[in-house]
């Protein structure tokens, strides 16, 4: 797979993701749509409701985003897949 982003900044991505009450936070949170991601499925695709996620830009380096830390965030793979120009659509949720 081919990797845009370091350790370190996938980490400091993923540390954005919503933190879940009673679930490990350094195993599992939740994306910006409300879907489960897990830290060990950065960048797995194999199945659409799976807790595979992906680094998204939240201003898209189309439009003149960055790779800035905070222009970054956690998403489920397919959530981020289906993201349309600047708007998030959220097919995948909890």
């Amino acid at each position: 797979m081919f990797q845009k982003f370091n350790e370190d900044t996938i980490q400091r991505v993923w540390e954005k993701g919503l933190v879940v009450p009673g679930y490990d936070s350094s195993q599992y949170r939740k994306d910006a749509c409300g879907a489960w991601i897990q830290r060990n499925m950065y960048g797995d695709r194999s199945r659409q409701d799976n807790y595979g996620w992906e680094i998204d830009h939240i201003k898209p380096e189309s439009d003149g985003g960055t790779d800035d830390l905070s222009n970054l965030r956690p998403l489920q793979w397919y959530n981020n897949a289906t993201k349309s120009d600047d708007r998030l659509t959220c097919p995948i949720k909890a």
